[in-house]
Protein backbone atom coordinates (compact mmCIF):
# COMPACT_ATOMS: atom_id res chain seq x y z
CA UNK A 1 0.00 0.00 0.00
CA UNK A 2 1.12 3.32 -1.02
CA UNK A 3 1.40 5.77 2.07
CA UNK A 4 -0.43 8.30 0.25
CA UNK A 5 -3.48 6.19 -0.40
CA UNK A 6 -3.92 5.00 3.51
CA UNK A 7 -7.69 6.02 4.89
CA UNK A 8 -7.98 8.64 7.35
CA UNK A 9 -9.45 6.04 9.12
CA UNK A 10 -6.53 3.83 8.99
CA UNK A 11 -3.96 6.95 9.56
CA UNK A 12 -6.02 7.31 12.72
CA UNK A 13 -5.54 3.81 13.96
CA UNK A 14 -2.32 3.02 13.45
CA UNK A 15 -1.25 6.37 15.16
CA UNK A 16 -3.48 5.54 17.88
CA UNK A 17 -2.45 2.01 17.87
CA UNK A 18 1.49 3.23 18.41
CA UNK A 19 0.18 5.62 20.96
CA UNK A 20 -1.22 2.63 23.27
CA UNK A 21 1.52 0.20 22.49
CA UNK A 22 3.82 2.85 23.59
CA UNK A 23 1.78 3.45 26.92
CA UNK A 24 1.58 -0.53 27.68
CA UNK A 25 5.61 -0.49 26.77
CA UNK A 26 6.18 2.38 29.44
CA UNK A 27 4.16 1.24 32.33
CA UNK A 28 6.12 -2.14 31.52
CA UNK A 29 9.33 -0.75 31.19
CA UNK A 30 8.45 0.99 35.12
CA UNK A 31 7.90 -2.66 36.30
CA UNK A 32 10.49 -4.33 35.53
CA UNK A 33 12.77 -1.01 36.58
CA UNK A 34 11.42 -1.49 39.88
CA UNK A 35 11.88 -4.73 39.99
CA UNK A 36 15.49 -4.76 39.03
CA UNK A 37 14.93 -6.38 35.87
CA UNK A 38 16.71 -6.25 32.94
CA UNK A 39 15.69 -3.29 30.74
CA UNK A 40 17.77 -3.66 27.82
CA UNK A 41 15.09 -5.23 25.11
CA UNK A 42 12.31 -3.61 26.42
CA UNK A 43 13.90 -0.30 25.82
CA UNK A 44 14.97 -0.81 22.70
CA UNK A 45 11.31 -2.00 21.77
CA UNK A 46 10.26 1.37 23.38
CA UNK A 47 12.61 3.60 21.14
CA UNK A 48 11.32 1.51 18.04
CA UNK A 49 7.98 2.19 18.55
CA UNK A 50 8.71 5.70 19.29
CA UNK A 51 10.20 5.57 15.72
CA UNK A 52 7.90 4.26 14.13
CA UNK A 53 4.96 6.88 15.37
CA UNK A 54 7.31 9.45 14.61
CA UNK A 55 7.80 8.10 10.86
CA UNK A 56 3.86 7.76 10.33
CA UNK A 57 3.33 11.19 11.90
CA UNK A 58 6.52 12.48 9.32
CA UNK A 59 4.58 10.88 6.18
CA UNK A 60 1.25 11.93 6.87
CA UNK A 61 1.09 14.90 9.25
CA UNK A 62 4.68 16.48 7.24
CA UNK A 63 6.21 16.24 11.15
CA UNK A 64 9.79 16.68 11.37
CA UNK A 65 12.16 13.82 12.75
CA UNK A 66 15.68 13.80 14.46
CA UNK A 67 16.56 10.83 14.00
CA UNK A 68 19.62 8.97 12.03
CA UNK A 69 19.71 6.47 9.77
CA UNK A 70 21.31 3.91 12.13
CA UNK A 71 18.79 4.59 14.74
CA UNK A 72 16.07 3.95 11.42
CA UNK A 73 17.68 0.89 10.74
CA UNK A 74 17.52 -0.18 14.23
CA UNK A 75 13.82 0.88 14.66
CA UNK A 76 12.52 -1.10 11.81
CA UNK A 77 14.86 -4.16 12.53
CA UNK A 78 12.93 -4.31 16.19
CA UNK A 79 9.59 -3.39 14.25
CA UNK A 80 9.71 -6.19 11.97
CA UNK A 81 10.38 -8.78 14.57
CA UNK A 82 7.65 -7.95 16.94
CA UNK A 83 5.23 -8.61 13.67
CA UNK A 84 5.73 -12.50 14.02
CA UNK A 85 4.68 -12.59 17.89
CA UNK A 86 1.73 -10.43 17.69
CA UNK A 87 0.65 -12.56 14.21
CA UNK A 88 1.23 -15.49 16.36
CA UNK A 89 -1.09 -14.50 19.06
CA UNK A 90 -3.62 -12.96 16.39
CA UNK A 91 -3.74 -16.21 14.95
CA UNK A 92 -5.12 -17.72 18.57
CA UNK A 93 -7.56 -14.79 19.08
CA UNK A 94 -10.95 -15.49 18.41
CA UNK A 95 -12.84 -14.21 15.25
CA UNK A 96 -14.59 -11.11 15.99
CA UNK A 97 -13.58 -9.88 19.31
CA UNK A 98 -11.94 -6.89 20.40
CA UNK A 99 -8.24 -8.12 20.91
CA UNK A 100 -8.55 -9.37 16.96
CA UNK A 101 -9.19 -6.11 16.16
CA UNK A 102 -6.68 -4.82 17.97
CA UNK A 103 -4.01 -6.99 16.52
CA UNK A 104 -5.62 -6.23 13.48
CA UNK A 105 -4.68 -2.47 13.64
CA UNK A 106 -1.32 -3.03 15.09
CA UNK A 107 -0.04 -5.65 12.73
CA UNK A 108 -1.06 -2.70 10.11
CA UNK A 109 0.39 -0.12 12.09
CA UNK A 110 3.65 -1.92 12.05
CA UNK A 111 3.48 -2.93 8.70
CA UNK A 112 2.81 1.22 7.62
CA UNK A 113 5.80 2.53 10.75
CA UNK A 114 8.29 -0.21 8.60
CA UNK A 115 7.24 1.55 5.10
CA UNK A 116 7.85 4.64 6.49
CA UNK A 117 10.72 3.94 7.74
CA UNK A 118 11.77 2.41 4.07
CA UNK A 119 10.13 5.09 2.09
CA UNK A 120 12.39 7.84 4.37
CA UNK A 121 15.22 6.21 4.09
CA UNK A 122 15.47 6.14 0.45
Amino acid sequence: MIMENVSDVTKLESIKSFQSSIRKTEKALAGMTQKGANTTLIKKRLKALDIGLAMLESIWNQKPHQYSQKELVEARNVLTGLCPAIEDIYAKSKVGSAQRTLLERRIKALELAVQAIDDLSM
